[in-house]
C-alpha cells in the first residue's frame, strides 16, 4: 500500500490553520457564560473590540462568515427585493442560495473587473420600477475571493457609499479578508469599514482563529441581528472558549498578513516563470488563481507529493497562503509545483 506523502504545504485555504499555542492557552483560561443571554464576558470583549477597530457601535459573534453575511441581508431587506452585488460575490457563489431561502431576496449582479465594481454600474443596477424587484441592499466583498483576493480602492468605496446614500440603500461589506485589504492599502481597518452600515469580519481566515466571524453595525441592528442569529441556530452558549482564540488572532494576526502577501507574490512569480497562466494584476493579497488544463488531475498529483490546493473548475486552481506557510514550506511547495 502506498502511503500519502507528508504534507509540505496546505494551500487549499487560509481556513486550514490550526490554533497557535497562545490561542490554546487563551481557550483553556477563558472566562465564559451563556452567550445567548449575552452573559459570556469573553464574547462580549471580542464584540466590543471588533466594533471599536471597525468604527462601529456594536458587534455580534457568530460561527461563520456565511451566517454574518446572511444575518446582515436579513436585517436590511424585505422579501422580494434584490441585493446588488459584484459578479462572483461569495454571498451568491458559496452561500448555498441562503439569501433566497432565508430572506426571500435575489442577487442583481454588476460587472466587477478584478473584483472592483464601478460606482456608476452600481447606480445603474438600482431598481425602482413597480414592474421589477426593488433594490434592498448593496453588498461589496473586500478582498474579492473569486477575483483573486483583490482589493477595492478607497476612492471606489467612497463612490459606492455616495450611491448608497443617494439612493437610500444600506451598504454591507463581506469583509471575510478585510484585514488583508487594509494591510495591502496600508490604512487602518476603520478607513475601509466605517463606510458601511454593517460589516462581516471573519477571524478564522488570514487571522488564524479556529472559528468565528463578527458582524458589526449599530446597536439597534445588532439587537435585531441577535434574533436572526438565533433563528439560524447560531447561539453557541459558552462560546468564550472560541472568542478567546479569536481575540488572540485579532491582536496578533494582522502583523503577519504582509508576510503572507509577500510569499504569495513569490509563489505567483515562480508559477509564471514555470509557464503557468496567472493574472499577476490579480495577485494583490494572499490568493492566486492559475489556469491549468485538467486542474483536478494536477491537484491530485500535487497532493500525492505533499502540496494541497483546490481545483475550482476544469481549468482553474486556487492557492491560498496563510501564516502557517513559512519560507521553508513555500520553497517546498514551489519545488513540487514547478517540477
Amino acid at each position: 500500500m502506498t502511503l500519502p506523502a507528508p504534507v509540505i504545504a496546505d494551500l487549499r485555504s487560509d481556513t486550514v490553520t490550526t490554533p497557535t499555542p497562545a490561542m490554546r492557552e487563551a481557550m483553556a483560561q477563558a472566562r465564559v457564560g451563556d452567550d445567548v443571554y449575552g452573559e459570556d464576558p469573553t464574547v462580549n470583549e471580542l464584540q466590543v473590540e471588533v466594533a471599536r477597530l471597525t468604527g462601529h457601535e456594536a458587534g455580534l459573534f457568530m460561527p461563520s462568515g456565511t451566517m454574518t453575511n446572511q444575518v446582515a441581508i436579513a436585517l436590511h431587506t424585505r422579501r422580494g427585493e434584490e441585493v446588488i452585488c459584484a459578479e462572483g460575490s461569495h454571498i451568491y457563489e458559496w452561500e448555498l442560495g441562503m439569501m433566497a431561502a432565508f430572506s426571500g431576496v435575489v442577487p442583481r449582479f454588476v460587472p466587477a473587473p478584478l473584483g472592483v465594481p464601478a460606482p456608476e454600474d452600481v447606480r445603474s443596477a438600482v431598481r425602482r420600477s413597480v414592474h421589477q424587484s426593488p433594490s434592498g441592499l448593496i453588498s461589496l466583498e473586500n478582498t474579492h475571493n473569486k477575483a483573486g483576493g483583490t482589493v477595492i480602492p478607497l476612492a471606489v468605496l467612497d463612490g459606492i457609499r455616495e450611491v448608497a446614500t443617494g439612493e437610500g440603500l444600506p451598504l454591507h461589506l463581506d469583509g471575510a479578508r478585510v484585514l488583508n485589504a487594509a494591510v495591502a492599502l496600508g490604512v487602518p481597518l476603520s478607513d475601509i469599514t466605517a463606510r458601511f452600515d454593517t460589516v462581516s469580519v471573519c477571524l478564522s481566515k488570514g487571522l488564524g482563529a479556529p472559528v468565528g466571524s463578527v458582524l458589526v453595525g449599530s446597536a439597534a441592528h445588532m439587537r435585531q441581528a441577535h434574533r436572526y442569529r438565533k433563528m439560524m441556530g447560531g447561539g453557541m452558549r459558552q462560546a468564550g472558549v472560541l472568542a478567546a482564540a479569536a481575540l488572540v488572532a485579532l491582536r496578533e494576526g494582522p502583523a503577519r498578513l504582509a508576510e503572507d502577501h509577500r510569499r504569495t507574490r513569490l509563489l505567483a512569480e515562480a508559477l509564471v516563470n514555470a509557464g503557468f497562466d496567472v493574472n499577476m494584476a490579480a495577485v494583490q493579497t494572499n490568493i492566486i488563481y492559475a489556469t491549468v488544463p485538467d486542474a483536478a488531475a494536477h491537484a491530485d498529483r500535487w497532493a500525492q507529493q505533499g502540496v494541497l490546493c483546490n481545483a475550482l473548475g476544469p481549468d482553474s486552481v486556487r492557492f491560498v497562503l496563510h501564516h502557517q506557510i513559512d519560507d521553508e514550506a513555500l520553497a517546498g511547495a514551489i519545488r513540487v509545483l514547478t517540477a
